[in-house]
């Protein structure tokens, strides 16, 4: 795709002329608006034009400051990224700020939408730009003493610029105590109409949290009153790494991030590379990349289902749906060469075509596993315990959830049927048939319906996919695939040096700035990417669904019992990685 003005003419009008557009290389009308406009604007869009943006589904900032090629854009040493969804337009809107490095502030806009509290602490936390008004202006994912910003571009990158690590008595007894909870901090009381609230912390050693994740009850005996999620246990700086890798030896570090769901992972970040780059995948390539994601996404579902019946006390399920997983695995690895991080995906295609007795495999597979859901069915679904666990448990409404910002099979649950692979196909998913299931109150046990149900319906893509497989070339025959072409790379010393560059290296992305975004294993899954004209990513901004999803769960379960916490804990299929990144 060239580079090119995309203007939504409606919204320039709406705006007016405090909004600037620009040019970008996807297809999101993008505008730049002043730091003083910049809260109305977001007002207007959210809520006060016809079909508004009522979803937050992004907001992450840029430093500016090594950048070179910003031609048409104002001057700015930071710029502050707002991206919001309109699900009755079925699109994105790009909103950016310049800021002047001496005057880092913006108005809060969680009065207006409260999902952006936790990406405005993030941006605070990663960049030090303060949002005026926000009701709590702390760390989010870096430990409360940590000096600096990590993507600011003079922040150290690796441990070898920042010396050895020193953990004096006095550093340790000022790290322990910046860890207590103050309740006072987050609007809470301690006490009310002559008795004491409970605050307990679940996690983050807790089985129940699936992870290194924290959380701060704040309890009436054991109704919750309040909680406080606490994330950034697991903060590996993926975003900070995909800055310093090049275009595509980033790949393998995107299996890391949702780390069960493989591929699908490369998916997102190589639909905006191919965005930025204007490479089209040839259909083969296309189908196999959108068979083994759905594969994918169902090895991800079954470790949700083992493990949810095991957090609701069915210890057997876990072990039939994790050799159902290795049975999955066993395809992956006969394709790929690994298992869990197979990092097969590259830039225009695929690493190598299918090997000989693919479709033998995968045939296998398909017979093998609607018996066993089934089967589950009557395990887990028709349970008289697990239903009274989960019906009626961490309900919410479809506003609800499209005011926090929840995709994927927990809006699904709610009752809307969205699935991105329909409403914005991307790869070859216009050319298959398939069902979105759907919830109706949005509880944890309407999760695990739509859960269950996209096994089976992604088992139906599949096989459309063994049976209908095209011939042809599964890379791109274009200059900055990755790897290159190697047709004639013996044949002359140019085509061997350009193959050794491309191999090494990699490609030079032309200079530019795109979004894409995937129905993955747990919602929806972006990367915004930003290109100065080099071998590697000037901004890498990763959108994951899970960031989102924990931090509704204080509305999911107040009012609730501490159990009821942690079905909806499993309900939600988070991971950790995933919201921490």
């Amino acid at each position: 795709m060239a580079s090119g003005l995309v203007l939504d003419q409606d919204l320039q009008q709406e705006l007016g002329d405090t909004a600037a557009p620009q040019s970008v290389r996807d297809d999101i009308p993008t505008f730049w608006v002043s730091k003083d406009n910049i809260h109305e604007a977001i007002r207007l869009l959210y809520a006060n034009i016809p079909n508004p943006y009522t979803m937050v589904h992004d907001l992450t900032a840029i430093d500016e400051r090594g950048r070179v090629h910003r031609e048409g854009q104002p001057p700015s040493d930071f710029t502050v990224v707002y991206h919001l969804y309109s699900f009755e337009r079925n699109s994105y809107v790009r909103l950016k700020v310049a800021l002047n490095e001496k005057q880092l502030s913006l108005p809060t806009i969680t009065d207006i939408c409260p999902a952006a509290n936790w990406y405005e602490r993030e941006v605070w936390d990663m960049f030090g730009i303060a949002f005026d008004g926000h009701p709590h202006l702390e760390r989010i994912l870096m430990p409360r003493t940590w000096s600096g910003h990590p993507l600011r571009k003079d922040h150290p990158a690796r441990a070898t610029e920042m010396g050895p690590f020193r953990l004096p008595d006095q550093k340790q007894d000022a790290e322990q105590q910046a860890l207590q909870f103050q309740p006072e901090e987050w609007g809470m009381s301690r006490e009310s109409e002559g008795f004491d609230f409970l605050f307990l912390n679940v996690g983050p050693q807790h089985p129940g949290t699936h992870g290194v994740l924290r959380i701060a009850l704040q309890l009436d005996g054991e109704v919750i009153v309040d909680a406080v999620p606490d994330i950034g246990f697991h903060h590996r700086g993926a975003e900070k790494m995909g800055e310093r890798q090049t275009w595509h030896t980033y790949i393998p570090y995107t299996d890391r991030v949702d780390y069960l769901g493989g591929v699908m992972n490369n998916l997102a970040y190589l639909t905006a590379v191919e965005k930025l780059a204007g490479i089209t995948v040839p259909p083969r390539g296309q189908m196999i990349r959108v068979m083994m994601a759905e594969l994918f996404r169902i090895i991800s579902h079954l470790v949700w289902y083992g493990t949810f019946a095991q957090d609701l006390g069915q210890m057997s399920p876990v072990f039939y749906l994790f050799n159902d997983r290795e049975r999955a695995f066993g395809i992956v690895e006969a394709i790929c060469g690994a298992r869990m991080h197979p990092n097969w995906f590259r830039i225009g295609g695929v690493a190598q075509d299918l090997p000989n007795g693919w479709d033998r495999l995968f045939r296998d597979f398909l017979q093998y596993l609607p018996p066993k859901l089934d089967e589950y069915d009557r395990t887990i679904m028709r349970n008289r315990i697990f239903k009274a666990r989960t019906k009626g448990i961490g309900g919410c409404t479809i506003r609800e959830a499209i005011e926090w910002g929840m995709t994927g099979p927990n809006l699904r649950a709610c009752g809307l049927e969205w699935d991105f692979r329909k409403k914005q196909p991307y790869a070859c998913y216009s050319q298959l048939d398939f069902d979105i299931p759907v919830g109706t109150s949005g509880d944890c046990y309407d999760r695990s319906v739509v859960h269950v149900e996209e096994m089976r319906q992604s088992l139906r893509i599949i096989q459309q996919c063994v049976d209908n497989m095209p011939g042809g070339p599964c890379n791109a025959e274009h200059p900055l695939a990755t790897p290159p072409p190697k047709a004639r790379t013996m044949h002359d010393i140019e085509t061997l040096i350009h193959h050794f560059l491309g191999v090494s290296w990699g490609p030079v992305m032309p200079a530019g700035e795109a979004m894409a975004a995937i129905e993955g294993t747990k919602g929806n899954n972006g990367y915004y990417l930003i290109s100065d004209g080099g071998i590697g990513s000037y901004r890498t901004r990763i959108r994951t669904p899970s960031f989102a999803h924990m931090q509704m769960l204080p509305q999911l379960c107040r009012g609730l019992m501490i159990p009821d916490l942690l079905a909806i804990l499993g309900s939600l299929d988070y991971v950790l990685a995933d919201i921490d990144r």
